[in-house]
């Protein structure tokens, strides 16, 4: 019997993607040395998609790829990411403000808060997109999937490049598109609304592809995928921590909205799939249903064991000084703004210190991660501890509110 594929999905979050890189690295550390891609599949979703389609232009050697993504989290600087000198953050504002002022007349309305032409340099010099189809071709891959949401059709598009065999698909409001990714995709997957500008491809813009996306886990499975790990940006063991009831600031708000688009749907998802394993495995195996058959797809969760929306307030006075003036401006600065400094923060002493605790809390999990990625069932796949304290903590508010 063929062994099971393993599809490996990282979601967005911002600069908290420097999280993953130490999960990643830990893998990386676990197998032998030379050893090749160990994920068939591997889907990505804003700055996921650049963690994802980092492993797959290097699937020959993991462990290179995992060293060369690590060198650049490990040395960020918010200036390879978007512009934010004082120059460029007084153009921003004043472009604003005049085509507010003058209701687009003076000013067309800007297409983004930020300049982030500089990553598009970044992402251009690191990656080679060719080697994606020579590592499909090789064997080394059977499909690479990036996420991102049009905002004409209003639908989550998985662009994936993959061996022969797979067939696109369409259900509501998303779908799977075969493409030659390039670097336009990954642009378009990482365009945050408001912050990056959305990027034209085919007719059509496309924004972040966490937009629309409630099936985080679809394009993995419908790609092959019957085994996935999963590794979040967003910490759950712990309640938030409580502060007094004033009135939210722009700051916190946009924080809220940003930490409700990456991981929103990633819970919804692992709900919905656990349920469907319990299921399946009352049933005593895979189901058929309407010509569709449900087979049991195993998980492997990887979450952090801190907030990191806590960390990044430790690392203020790292970000320049244009930035914090901004992020001051719009309450971000203040008791509970953390969320929103926590994607922006492309800052290496904070992502030296996320990729020290993906590292940790992975290696915490080394016989599970070693079990799982050998085909082998695990001890606990951290999907329904997940969900035990997710609806833990929804009893504890209702009482709350009793």
């Amino acid at each position: 019997m063929a062994p099971a594929r393993t599809g490996l999905v990282l979601p967005g979050g911002g600069a908290r993607a420097a999280y993953q890189v130490g999960a990643l690295r830990a893998i990386a550390d676990l197998l032998p040395a030379r050893s090749a891609n160990p994920f068939a599949v591997v889907t990505g979703t804003s700055a996921g998609a650049v963690n994802a389609t980092a492993i797959a232009v290097h699937a020959d050697r993991f462990r290179v790829a995992v060293g060369n993504l690590e060198r650049v989290w490990r040395n960020f600087q918010v200036t390879q990411v978007f512009r934010a000198d004082t120059a460029s953050m007084m153009r921003s504002g004043l472009h604003w403000l005049l085509a507010m002022m003058s209701g687009g007349w003076l000013l067309p309305p800007p297409k983004s808060l930020f300049d982030n032409s500089p990553l598009r340099e970044l992402l251009r010099v690191q990656f080679d997109f060719a080697n994606i189809r020579k590592a499909i071709d090789a064997g080394q891959l059977d499909a690479l999937s990036i996420s991102a949401a049009g905002y004409i059709n209003a639908r989550s598009v998985s662009f994936y490049q993959a061996r022969e065999g797979h067939v696109p698909w369409s259900r509501l409001r998303r779908a799977g598109e075969p493409a030659e990714l390039s670097l336009d995709h990954l642009m378009a997957s990482v365009a945050v609304p408001f912050l990056f500008p959305p990027v034209l491809m085919g007719g059509e813009y496309y924004g972040d592809g966490a937009m629309r996306q409630a099936n985080p886990f679809s394009a993995a499975i419908h790609l092959g995928a019957e085994r996935l790990l999963v590794i979040g940006t967003r910490n759950e063991s712990h309640p938030a921590t409580p502060i007094a009831p004033l009135c939210p600031t722009f700051g916190q708000i946009f924080g809220y909205m940003l930490d409700a688009l990456f991981t929103d749907g990633l819970y919804s998802d692992l709900e919905r799939l656990t349920q469907l394993n319990d299921i399946i495995d009352r049933a005593g195996g895979p189901i058929n249903a309407e010509g569709t058959t449900l087979k049991r797809i195993d998980m492997l969760v990887i979450l952090p064991s801190r907030d990191i929306s806590e960390i990044a307030r430790h690392h203020i006075a790292a970000l320049p000084r244009p930035l914090r003036v901004l992020l001051r401006t719009m309450g971000a600065l203040n008791t509970g703004g953390g969320q929103l400094m926590s994607y922006l923060l492309f800052q290496d002493t904070f992502t030296r210190e996320l990729i020290a605790l993906g590292y940790q809390d992975a290696m915490k999990r080394s016989d599970d991660l070693l079990h799982f990625l050998g085909g082998y069932a695990v001890r606990s796949t951290g999907a329904t501890a997940v969900m035990r304290r997710l609806s833990s903590r929804e009893e504890k508010r209702a009482e709350a509110q009793q």
